[in-house]
This record gives C-alpha cells, sequence and structure tokens, in this order.
C-alpha cells in the first residue's frame, strides 16, 4: 500500500482542520472494490430474508407480525441511525468505523443463522441495521475523501449503481439458498462479502476524519433517530397495521415531533450534527427529494415486480429474481457514465431527461396487457433501469458535494437516509395501491365462496392460489379473477407512480440552475484553503 500524505487544511466557515487524503491510482481502486463490497453486504441484507419467510415460519413458528420485524427492524435500524453514525465516523476515523462496523455486522448475521427463536433473530436484525448504520455512511465519504475531484464522479456512480442493484443480488443469492439449503444460509453471502470488504479496507484505505474542537452533537443525534426512525415505522407498520393503528399513529406523531425539534435545535446549535440551512440550496434539495422518489419507485418495484412475475408469470423464485436482472444489468451499467452524460448536457437536463425515461417506463408498465408475457414487461424494466441509472449518480453528487470535506460522513449519511426513507415510502405507496386495487377486483368472486377462501383470497394473490387448491370446481375462476385483479391494482400503482416522477421532472426543472454542472454545488477541493500557521 503506499504511504498517503495527509497534508491539513481549514474550513474558514467551521474552523475545522481536514484530513485531505493523496492516494496512487492503484489505491483508489482497492479503496472503491474495498467500499462497493461493504455497500453490497448491506444490500443483500436488506432484501435476503424476503424470500425466507416460509421457512422461518414453518422452522422457528414465526408469527406474520415477527416475520414483518425480521424484515422491517433491520431497515427501521439502519434509517434512525445513520446520521448520528455517519457523524461520529467524521470525528474518529471513517475507516475506524468502517472496520468495526464490517466486524460487528458479520458477527451479527453469523449470530443470526443460529436463532432458535423468532423475537431473538428480530433483536439480532435491529442490531444488524445499526452495524449497517457504520458501514453505508463510510464508504461513501471515503470515496469523497480518497478521489480527485475529476475522478469523483465516476467512483460514485459505481457505488450507485451498486446501492441500486444489490438488493436483486440478494435476492437470488437467497432464492437460490432457500431452494437448496436450509434459511441460516441465508446469512452466508453477507458475511462473506463483509470479510472480504474488511480484509481489503485492512490492508489499502487510509484513515480520514474531522479534527473538530466542538463538542459532538448529542441532542440533535437523539432527536434525529427518533425523527426518522418514528416516521419509517410509521411509514413501514401502515400499510400492514392500519393507518390509524396506534403503532403507526405513535410512529407518525414522534417522529413528526422529534423532526420539528431536531430542525429547531440544529439552528441554534454552535457544531450541528446537520446545517439544516443547507437544504436553501436548490440543487441539493431537487437532488434529495428526485433521489427520495427514485428510491421510492425502485423498491417499491422490486416487492411488486416479484408478485407479477411469481403470481401472474408463472415463474419461481429464482427465475423472478434472474429476470430482474436486466433491469438491474442496466441500472449498473448506466450509473459510472451518468457524470459524461451531466457534463456534456448539464445536469439540469441530465436529471430531466433521466426521471422523463422513468415516468415513460412506468407508463409502458401500466399498460401492460391483462395476460402479460415476459416479453412485455422487459422493454418497461430496461426504460426503468437506464432512468434510474442515470438520475441516481447526479442525485447522490448533489448532496455529497452539498458539505464541506469535513463533513463528508454526514453527507453520506444525510444521502443513505434519503434512499432509505425513500425507499419505505414506495414500498407502502405502491404495495397499498396495488392491495387495494386487488381487493376491489376480487370482491365480487370473493363473495360467492365460503367465508374462510374468500377471505384467503381478498388477502392477496398468494392466498388466492392457496384458496383455489381447497375450491375444487371454483379454482380456475379464483385464479382468473387474482390474477385480473392484481394486473388492475398494478396498472393503478404505475399510473401513480409515473405522475409522481413527472413531477419530480418538473421539480429539477424548477430548482435546479441552468448552469449546474457536474460539481453541483462546489467540490470538497474548492470549500477548502490552507490552514493558517
Amino acid at each position: 500500500m503506499s504511504n498517503p500524505t495527509t497534508p491539513h487544511h481549514a474550513d474558514p466557515a467551521s474552523h475545522h482542520e481536514v484530513e485531505v487524503v493523496e492516494t496512487s491510482a492503484s489505491q483508489r481502486r482497492w479503496i472503491l472494490i474495498a467500499t462497493c463490497l461493504g455497500l453490497l453486504a448491506i444490500m443483500v441484507s436488506v432484501s435476503g430474508l424476503n424470500v425466507a419467510q416460509q421457512a422461518l415460519a414453518a422452522d422457528l413458528g414465526a408469527s406474520q407480525g415477527q416475520l414483518l420485524w425480521i424484515i422491517n427492524g433491520f431497515t427501521v435500524a439502519l434509517a434512525a441511525t445513520l446520521l448520528p453514525l455517519g457523524a461520529l465516523g467524521d470525528r474518529i476515523g471513517r475507516r475506524t468505523v468502517l472496520v468495526v462496523g464490517l466486524v460487528s455486522f458479520a458477527a451479527i448475521n453469523l449470530a443470526s443463522a443460529f436463532a432458535g427463536d423468532p423475537w431473538v433473530l428480530v433483536g439480532l436484525r435491529v442490531a444488524m441495521g445499526v452495524a449497517a448504520a457504520l458501514v453505508m455512511p463510510a464508504t461513501l465519504s471515503t470515496i469523497t475523501a480518497a478521489f480527485p475531484a475529476d475522478e469523483r464522479g465516476r467512483a460514485i456512480g459505481i457505488w450507485t449503481g451498486v446501492a441500486g442493484g444489490g438488493g436483486v443480488i440478494g435476492l437470488l443469492s437467497s432464492a437460490l439458498v432457500v431452494d437448496n439449503v436450509t434459511w441460516p444460509w441465508v446469512f452466508a453471502a453477507p458475511i462473506g462479502i463483509a470479510i472480504a470488504a474488511l480484509v481489503i479496507t485492512l490492508t489499502q484505505v487510509p484513515d480520514t476524519r474531522e479534527a473538530q474542537e466542538g463538542r459532538f452533537d448529542l441532542i440533535g443525534s437523539f432527536l434525529s433517530v427518533l425523527a426518522i426512525g418514528g416516521i419509517v415505522l410509521g411509514i413501514h407498520e401502515g400499510p400492514e397495521q392500519g393507518w390509524v393503528a396506534p403503532i403507526t399513529v405513535a410512529g407518525f406523531m414522534v417522529g413528526i415531533a422529534a423532526l420539528v425539534g431536531f430542525v429547531a435545535w440544529e439552528r441554534r446549535e454552535a457544531n450541528p450534527l446537520l446545517d439544516v440551512r443547507v437544504f436553501s440550496n436548490r440543487t441539493l434539495s431537487a437532488g434529495a427529494f428526485s433521489l427520495t422518489v427514485m428510491f421510492a419507485v425502485i423498491v417499491g418495484m422490486f416487492l411488486v415486480m416479484i408478485q407479477l412475475l411469481q403470481a401472474v408469470l408463472g415463474f419461481s423464485a429464482v427465475r423472478s429474481a434472474v429476470a430482474l436482472i436486466p433491469m438491474i444489468a442496466t441500472l449498473m451499467a448506466a450509473a459510472p457514465i451518468a457524470p459524461n452524460i451531466s457534463a456534456r448536457f448539464g445536469y439540469r437536463r441530465t436529471m430531466v431527461a433521466s426521471l422523463l425515461v422513468v415516468t415513460g417506463a412506468l407508463v409502458w408498465l401500466a399498460v401492460l396487457p391483462a395476460s402479460p408475457a415476459y416479453l412485455d414487461v422487459l422493454p418497461g424494466m430496461l426504460l426503468l433501469g437506464l432512468g434510474l441509472g442515470v438520475a441516481m449518480t447526479p442525485s447522490t453528487t448533489a448532496i455529497t458535494e452539498s458539505l464541506p470535506a469535513h463533513q463528508q460522513g454526514v453527507a453520506s449519511a444525510l444521502n443513505d437516509t434519503v434512499r432509505e426513507v425513500g425507499g419505505a415510502i414506495g414500498v407502502a405507496l405502491i404495495g397499498s395501491v396495488l392491495a387495494a386495487g386487488y381487493r376491489s377486483g376480487v370482491a365480487a368472486t370473493a363473495d360467492t365462496l365460503d367465508p374462510e377462501l374468500g377471505h384467503m383470497v381478498e388477502e392477496g394473490i398468494g392466498g388466492a392460489y392457496t384458496a383455489a387448491a381447497q375450491a375444487g370446481d371454483a379454482a380456475p375462476q379464483i385464479i382468473t379473477a387474482a390474477q385480473q385483479g392484481f394486473i388492475d391494482g398494478w396498472g393503478t400503482a404505475m399510473w401513480i407512480a409515473a405522475g409522481l416522477t413527472a413531477v419530480t421532472a418538473v421539480v429539477a426543472h424548477r430548482l435546479i440552475p441552468a448552469t449546474a454542472t457536474n460539481n453541483v454545488i462546489a467540490t470538497t477541493d474548492e470549500l477548502l484553503v490552507p490552514a493558517r500557521t
């Protein structure tokens, strides 16, 4: 490993000292590999247990509520702790936090493989989410600190592609595991990937940190955990428990109250966790809003696309995950070249055009025939991957370059928080709209059945297939109604998503200055001046 020099600079606005790390081209390649592997381990874990729910229910005796918490406990804990743990990396060293996070993450995954009780697994998944919150901001902030301005956009693009495509890799690997061995082996892939990232980090990744004299913002950290955690909890629980259920209402009330308190506190705090005035920058706000919507679309689409492929097209879990690969491959190929596109055509044009491509893809998917084939779905998937891949990289850059180098952990955590909140919104919005359309479509058929079978049909298309197996001569009628109801709900959900992305394109056009380029705000290098002697 090369021995980087770390000249110190001072940020005149905040009187902090910042380490700017010089690295060789070879070392930067290893840094990118390590950080992307660390991110991939997290993304695989986000989606990995989705296909193992039946096995968990059978082996651990987990109820539906426990299964939901096994899945959602990870994402709620991750979203809630991103901001304070990202700031912690700025303070004590980003590589230090990354190493601690990777070791903890691998160890908790190993412990999860031996869990014999559903509530123990819930607790481990929550702890896993906290460990993931140590890793995610450190990966992106390490990239922004180690890469020079002319290489940073492409590196962020590759990182963005992994962030967008890692979930499908998790679905595919987990489906292969569940089909061939027992569910504890689902945790093997995250452990292996995390260990590989750890080895490279220890040998190749330099440490960077903020040398700050002021105190760490503990009150702001506490309020941010309550704010994001409460809001994400409410979004997750609303579709399952009901939007007026006590846990949903409590989550939103605590989250909104804490958010108001967080903003008020950060505006008066001398050393804020996040200077909320940064949102007055229109390009940053446009980037954050766009990224929220894009992750709402991509995560929500993963949820319903798997159902479409399995329940309507008749694909197995493995074949469904494989069928998503063209979309993810397109996204991952487009993300690294997005900075070049933005440099040629301008940031605003790139953002608006890519969001309109996403809108067109969703319109294509909204008008699928009543009995679609895979080739009917594929063009929309490819357009979706292309549009999202191009749009996500400049949106990420807008966030990371909105804050100076000494706060890159916070900037990265803000980027990750936006993604997590967007994903939760997408699952709630797209999933709820589709479910409502499905129930409306099958209501007439369900009313003609035995009440128990009718209830199973109304629960979802999976329940309809179970009911059909017990319904005798009525089975074909149930299957036809369920598939048609799903397509009806699917169409409504896609139209709503298309409307949302079209509005986002308008917002981006209005907020982003026409002169904005790849260096959206100002590169971190431009925010640094030589230290006083």
